[in-house]
């Protein structure tokens, strides 16, 4: 960099906020769909976004504006998933890989037997062949924009590709219906029993579902105390009720909402309960603000009752 940005003038520091918010609204989606595939849930993969996000506000005044915002921020995200996997401590099984194999004949992107299913099944490999094949295969980097946004070589993208080429040309295509969520009898009943409320337009009886120190987020729009949002009040005023379904999404489950009283409509939002080990709700997370969701969701059913 030319000078010290932390001094940027206030013109340039406007311009730069500008660009950077520009540049959100045009890549939004498209993040999302990299960070969905590499976490395995497209409630995650927001979740994960939205720290990407936070974290680039946060570190634009030294960013140098003579590179594109784009990679920029698709490194950062990139690098939060591989933090996100760190987490569940899938990263450190798929690091004890053995030595990179022959790659002097190459191995083709995954056939027609996978076909678009490709993004969905990749959650199978390790986060650096789930990186570079989703980066090459679905959103058509070039190996040399790979090597820059992984923080690698181009052999090693080459590698990767290899290894995770080969690995999903041996899976089976991928089962039409998922497994049912392995939810406790006690979530279930409280998850079940704050759709039943809602759909009732029962506020005062959802209200008493929720622990005291409850927190929201409304992603995009709100974070904090839910006792000191009008959360409900919101869902109360629409002129047009919504209802709610208890649901599975990638695997997790989730509260999805539609424009009308059954399932097989497209829902318009999702919305991600978590309960503490005595069965209040602790902390709701809403993506009615997050459209492209719901077109990067890999698989949503309802969760049928018990039998």
């Amino acid at each position: 960099m030319n000078m010290d940005d932390t001094q940027a003038p206030p013109g340039r520091l406007e311009a730069r906020y500008r660009a950077f918010l520009e540049t959100i609204a045009s890549l939004r989606p498209k993040l999302h769909r990299y960070c969905a595939r590499m976490t395995g849930s497209t409630l995650d993969g927001e979740d994960v976004v939205q720290e990407a996000l936070f974290d680039a506000y946060r570190r634009l005044e030294t960013y140098d504006d003579s590179r594109p915002i784009g990679p920029w921020l698709f490194r950062i995200a990139h690098n939060r998933c591989v933090d996100f996997l760190r987490r569940r401590e899938v990263r450190a099984q798929a690091e004890d890989a053995i030595a990179e194999p022959d790659i002097t004949q190459p191995v083709d992107p995954p056939g027609p037997a996978l076909g678009r299913a490709v993004e969905h099944l990749v959650q199978h490999l390790p986060p650096k062949e789930r990186a570079c094949v989703l980066l090459k295969d679905v959103f058509d980097y070039s190996l040399d924009e790979i090597a820059d946004l992984t923080e690698t070589t181009t052999g090693g993208v080459k590698a990767a590709l290899h290894r995770g080429r080969e690995k999903l040309n041996a899976l089976p295509p991928p089962g039409a219906t998922a497994a049912r969520p392995e939810l406790p009898d006690a979530t279930e009943r409280v998850l079940r029993l704050y759709v039943e409320r809602f759909n009732q337009r029962d506020w005062d009886g959802l209200r008493a579902l929720i622990a005291a120190d409850a927190t929201l987020r409304v992603a995009d729009l709100f974070e904090g105390p839910m006792r000191q949002s009008p959360y409900f009040t919101r869902y109360a005023n629409l002129p047009a009720p919504l209802f709610a379904v208890l649901s599975e999404i990638d695997g997790q489950p989730m509260v999805a909402l539609y424009h009308e009283a059954s399932a097989r409509s497209e829902p318009i939002a999702f919305v991600r309960i978590s309960l503490d080990a005595d069965g209040h709700i602790v902390h709701v997370t809403d993506y009615t603000h997050c459209p492209w969701m719901i077109a990067n969701a890999a698989h949503v059913s309802p969760i049928p009752p018990r039998a």
